[in-house]
């Protein structure tokens, strides 16, 4: 029916030319009708909050000048603007921040992480010139790095926690390997989401007085999806045990938890029906012609060019994926020998 549709009218025959700049467009206006409807959220909830609040440190203001009338109201407003100013750099005058200093050793390997990760909380920012000027070439490096590391390990952890059990299920009971692979991810997000969402924050409101269970679950995610908004930060209260220690577990919480995290995506990724989604937004890769020819006479006799070429077999074991398509991290083709 859409063949011979096709063939009649001239705009189906261009859109069908242009699948993929049809499905980008639709794409693009899905995610900004996301957008908005995000924004729209956010200013219907949030605002009615703000304001109250802004009319209660008004009245509060007004209070103060008349149980002190001595004190001049310009000389208030410089104050609070310097208050305000030290206190977005992380700096407190309340007594109960004295002795809480935050460029320690603890303190200051907790914010390279999170600069490294790109979490950035925004507690804590430098504060000399010199201190700012570093901050971007350690990060215009350390972020790569970074990158490369965590790509690295999750490449390693994908070969046992994700596609070996799935080829042995698969291999020794006969089960569908995609099937087996949606429960094994299902499965897999469902552990990870236990053992770096729920425990944590039953920990985190034990542990942070003035947190209870939801804040401790929403700081958990707004860390390990890398938003780091800051208004929740661990280790900040008065007085904590242990404070050195506890920023350094944190800081390793942080740094598992972002690559337990990235393993689950990548093993969702690697579904098939996934993978057939994200492809229609995709552009087809045009070879050149020379290698559009080799490949035609190829396929005669081999299912495809990278598969023709021998591998070690133990490098055909590690590098299996669930199927052969694009994904975040390339591997090839290769039995997977138990």
């Amino acid at each position: 029916m859409f063949q011979s549709l096709d063939n009649t009218n001239p705009c189906l025959r261009l859109m069908h030319r242009n699948r993929s700049s049809c499905y980008f467009a639709l794409l693009a206006l899905a995610y900004l009708l996301y957008l908005s409807f995000g924004a729209l959220i956010f200013s219907s909830v949030e605002l009615p909050h703000e304001d109250n609040l802004r009319r209660e440190l008004r009245e509060l203001k007004s209070r103060f000048l008349e149980e002190n009338p001595c004190l001049a109201p310009d000389s208030l407003e410089r104050f609070l603007h310097r208050v305000l100013e030290a206190n977005n750099y992380g700096v407190s005058v309340l007594n109960n921040s004295t002795g809480k200093w935050n460029w320690d050793f603890t303190s200051s390997l907790f914010f390279a992480a999170t600069v490294l990760t790109t979490t950035g909380y925004g507690h804590t920012v430098p504060l000399s010139d010199g201190g700012k000027a570093f901050c971007m070439i350690y990060s215009l490096i350390g972020i790569p790095f970074t990158l490369l590391f965590l790509t690295s390990v999750v490449q390693r952890l994908m070969v046992h926690v994700t596609r070996r059990p799935v080829q042995y299920i698969h291999a020794r009971w006969g089960y569908p390997k995609q099937s087996v692979a949606l429960i094994h991810a299902l499965l897999l997000g469902l552990l990870i989401t236990s053992c770096f969402f729920f425990i944590p924050a039953a920990i985190f409101s034990d542990l942070e007085t003035d947190w209870n269970f939801l804040e401790s679950i929403y700081f958990c995610f707004i860390s390990l999806s890398t938003i780091g908004l800051g208004d929740y930060v661990p280790g900040e209260v008065q007085h904590q045990q242990f404070r050195e220690l506890y920023k350094v577990g944190i800081t390793v919480y942080l740094m598992i938890g972002l690559t337990a995290v990235l393993v689950v995506l990548e093993t969702f990724c690697e579904l098939q029906k996934l993978k057939e989604f994200k492809r229609i937004f995709y552009l087809k890769k045009d070879k050149p012609e020379d290698e559009q020819n080799i490949l035609d006479q190829e396929q005669l006799s081999f299912p495809s060019v990278t598969g023709s070429v021998p591998l070690p077999r133990e490098q055909q074991k590690l590098n299996k994926p669930f199927a052969t398509s694009p994904v975040a991290y390339q591997f090839a083709e290769g039995p997977i020998n138990r």
